[in-house]
């Protein structure tokens, strides 16, 4: 039985999902609060680039576009570690081949909502505000945000994509045994920009996510098919160092050259975008459940917003359409079952991987830069070459492989007991030089 489903949120999940259900017969109708991107051009404080992993690349497979963002999206095959003292050191993400790529946020939101529109039965509405659901009727409150017109629809069906602060959420909350939770990190972070040469080429290697990592705080760049690198500072909102401390032109000179020295000269518009560009926050959203009856439920980050240290909010988000899609193949028009099934099987996956990307804004910020922390995935990479069924690096199952999260994180665990053994081991540095590695095979047999 078709049904008439609405979908709160045009971002990248809502419009993702749109698809999904529109070659399903459904008839979709999708809300958005903010004008349409495709003519309105904004960011909201958001990263202008993301980065795409297997799991997001499976979502796109399933409605048959990868190929087509392929063309537009940018390989990056490893870090650039840029030290203090001006030593740059390469970190491959994985084995030959394996890459994540640097795809524009807008760009992919705007092809996704074109995609869906080409579907007679898909409709966006632009500049309507959630205002309330009533969950026992299905009716949905809008105001225009233009004419500031109140209306209402009442659906068979409700998805609430509308993101980390989601309206669709809030009646939700509101119900009985409705566990919610929210964390901030105490860092925020701001964009920055690097330009592209004068004959628009990149001003560093295009195919990497530049590093500075700087214990407490780190920046980061990605490439953009322009020759421009959209940066990003995190940063704590209160200290010596940080958003606060830093108020005006000199203070700020003054910080990058001592912090980033390497930077300055390539950032030209520095003190213009560090003034200009909005300071945003991070944070983690957990909440259960996320449907109600068979009649609303939550995908995306109104789900299970995390935050973006492992690069896979958007990949999280579109994994949920992959799985809903599958539950859909498998039973059908039984949206109870379907439903049911999705929310019970994402919510530990969410939790795993929120929990991960957490503990992986250490490791960037700080151990990327530590000799011992390089020898590590040193031994980790030989460990995976030597018994590739046996040993696969965290950060590899999480990015390479559509393993679940929470599957992922568990392996994690055991093998950080492994790699704590090891490297505790006496004249570490002498054993891995030699060439004898046999002793290593112990901890895997």
């Amino acid at each position: 039985m078709k049904k008439n489903i609405s979908i709160i949120g045009a971002g990248l999940v809502g419009s993702l999902l749109s698809i999904y259900l529109a070659k399903r017969g459904h008839k979709i109708s999708v809300y958005e609060r903010r004008p349409d991107l495709r003519t309105n051009r904004i960011s909201a404080g958001k990263s202008i680039n993301l980065a795409l992993s297997d799991r997001g690349w499976r979502g796109l497979e399933g409605i048959g576009i990868d190929e087509e963002i392929r063309k537009v999206a940018i390989p990056m095959n490893g870090r650039m570690i840029h030290n203090l003292n001006g030593q740059i050191n390469y970190q491959p993400y994985g084995k030959e081949g394996q890459s994540i790529y640097s795809v524009s946020r807008g760009g992919l939101n705007c092809k996704l909502m074109d995609l869906a529109e080409h579907w007679d039965n898909v409709n966006f509405f632009f500049e309507e505000r959630c205002t309330n659901i009533d969950l026992a009727e299905n009716v949905i409150h809008f105001e225009h945000q233009g004419t500031m017109k109140k209306s209402s629809i009442k659906s068979d069906l409700i998805f609430g994509a509308d993101g980390a602060f989601s309206a669709a959420r809030m009646p939700m909350q509101m119900t009985d045994r409705f566990n919610y939770s929210q964390h901030y990190l105490d860092h925020g972070y701001k964009e920055l920009m690097i330009p592209a040469t004068a004959d628009g080429s990149w001003r560093l290697e295009k195919n990497a996510l530049h590093i500075w990592p700087r214990g407490s705080y780190m920046l980061i760049a990605l490439p953009n098919l322009d020759g421009t690198f959209t940066c990003t500072l995190f940063f704590p909102f209160e200290g010596e160092n940080s958003f606060a401390s830093i108020t005006n032109e000199s203070e700020l000179l003054e910080f990058f050259h001592r912090i980033f020295p390497d930077v300055v000269e390539l950032m030209p518009t520095l003190v213009n975008d560090y003034f200009t560009n909005p300071t945003s926050s991070l944070v983690t959203v957990k909440c259960f459940p996320w449907g109600y009856k068979d009649t609303m439920m939550l995908i995306g980050d109104a789900a299970h917003a995390i935050v973006p240290f492992f690069g896979q909010g958007m990949n999280c988000g579109f994994e949920d359409c992959s799985v809903l899609n599958e539950l859909m193949d498998l039973h059908g028009d039984d949206w109870t079952t379907c439903l049911n099934e999705f929310q019970h099987a994402r919510k530990p996956n969410s939790d795993a991987i929120a929990d991960l990307a957490v503990g992986n804004f250490i490791e960037m910020r700080d151990l990327v830069a530590d000799d011992k922390f390089l020898l590590r995935k040193k031994i980790e990479a030989y460990l995976n070459q030597q018994f590739p069924d046996k040993w696969i690096p965290l950060y590899s199952m999480v990015t390479f492989s559509q393993m679940p999260y929470s599957q992922a994180m568990q392996e994690g665990k055991r093998q950080e007991i492994i790699m704590r053994n090891i490297m505790d081991l006496p004249d570490l540095e002498e054993k891995w030089n030699s060439d004898n590695k046999d002793w290593l095979h112990n901890y895997i047999n």
